[in-house]
């Protein structure tokens, strides 16, 4: 790897953050000012932004024809979004986690995606299931826009105030084109950006000897993930908890629908769905998912468990490191995976989904 190539992916992930807080920060401005409530801006506004360079990266990676870069990019996010993002999160201040969340965008969010998987299953993601995505994310933001307005509580209005408040003391020039020109200044970077990383990503991949899908996975997907990573744990530090989680579920939901919906309709022949993101990936993404809902259950994320989040990250990257390099040491990693991480990781699960159903019978939930 050259130092130009290092130079450029470094360029093209400082464009990727620095476009999307600007991003970010236009739009979350301008949804505070006409009065959206915190959580609502975590699922929408805030997770649309962070999951910009997502959808910067995968679509161009689609266009270009590198579907593993495209689909390693949205599977590695959604993966580094609950284990990398939430964990380091929790760590930094215990989580509390809404009702909403809970009974609502958990579960969308893991059948999502399942959806994902039993799509992919033909090996192929083309323009009819783009259209299927987008659609469904569009139902997505109005059921939330109208569970938001039903479900506000004091806690949120608490938030929104201690977030936003300053806000209402700005001037209209400064609500209406000073964020405008934020926002366009984002996506501009944004764009410049994704065509940095995919271009140097590849080039890593082909030096290496490395398959595009595990690019996607680590290094392209941590760097995508960095805006939501900074902005949950910044919000989590000042207190902004709903925020932090709700960016965390919301741009996984984003990453899949409309990251992967936007990719399978400007592909000229779809997007290849390879084997081993079918059997293996995929079914990660969907694991990590569906532990969200016995540790949500109490109602937080604890620092233990965000701990505990960020140990699995972890070992999925060694995971990904050993196999794609043919290490020596995987065998013997393969069987503490399978005979010691496994087995503990299953009996704190009961335990958790035993918490949960008790809770669930004190109508706590």
């Amino acid at each position: 790897m050259s130092f130009l190539t290092l130079a450029l992916l470094i360029g093209g992930f400082a464009l990727l953050i620095i476009g999307a807080e600007f991003l970010v920060r236009g739009a979350s401005r301008i949804a505070a000012a006409l009065g959206v409530a915190p959580l609502l801006i975590g699922l929408t506004v805030v997770s649309f932004g962070t999951s910009s360079p997502e959808i910067a990266v995968s679509v161009q990676s689609s266009y270009i024809g590198k579907a593993d870069i495209a689909i390693g990019n949205v599977v590695g996010s959604n993966i580094a979004n609950i284990l990398l993002v939430l964990g380091f999160s929790a760590v930094a201040s215990p989580l509390l986690v809404s009702r909403q969340l809970i009974r609502l965008d958990v579960p969308i969010m893991i059948g999502i995606s399942v959806l994902l998987l039993i799509i992919g299953f033909d090996n192929n993601l083309g323009f009819v299931d783009g259209i299927l995505f987008v659609l469904l994310l569009i139902g997505y933001t109005f059921f939330l826009i109208s569970e938001s307005k039903k479900n506000q509580t004091k806690i949120e209005d608490d938030e929104f105030e201690k977030e936003y408040g300053k806000i209402k003391s700005l001037t209209p020039a400064q609500t209406w084109i000073v964020n405008p020109l934020f926002i366009i200044m984002g996506f501009v970077m944004l764009i410049f950006g994704s065509d940095l990383l995919v271009q140097s990503a590849v080039d890593i991949a082909k030096a290496f000897g490395i398959s595009e899908l595990v690019i996607g996975l680590t290094i392209v997907a941590i760097g995508t993930s960095l805006p939501e990573l900074a902005t949950s744990v910044v919000a989590s530090f000042r207190g902004e908890r709903d925020i932090a989680v709700g960016n965390a579920v919301g741009s996984n939901l984003y990453n899949i629908l409309l990251v992967l919906g936007l990719s399978s309709v400007v592909s000229p022949d779809g997007l290849l769905v390879s084997e081993t993101a079918i059997q293996i990936d995929i079914p990660v993404m969907i694991g990590v998912a569906a532990l969200c809902l016995p540790i949500f259950f109490n109602g937080k994320v604890s620092r233990w468990e965000g701990a505990f989040f960020i140990i699995l990250y972890v070992l999925y990257l060694l995971y990904l490191f050993f196999n794609a390099s043919s290490h020596p040491l995987m065998p013997v990693f393969f069987q503490v995976l399978l005979y010691g991480v496994v087995p503990l990781t299953a009996i704190l699960l009961i335990g958790l989904t035993w918490r949960a159903i008790r809770i669930m019978k004190a109508g706590k939930v």
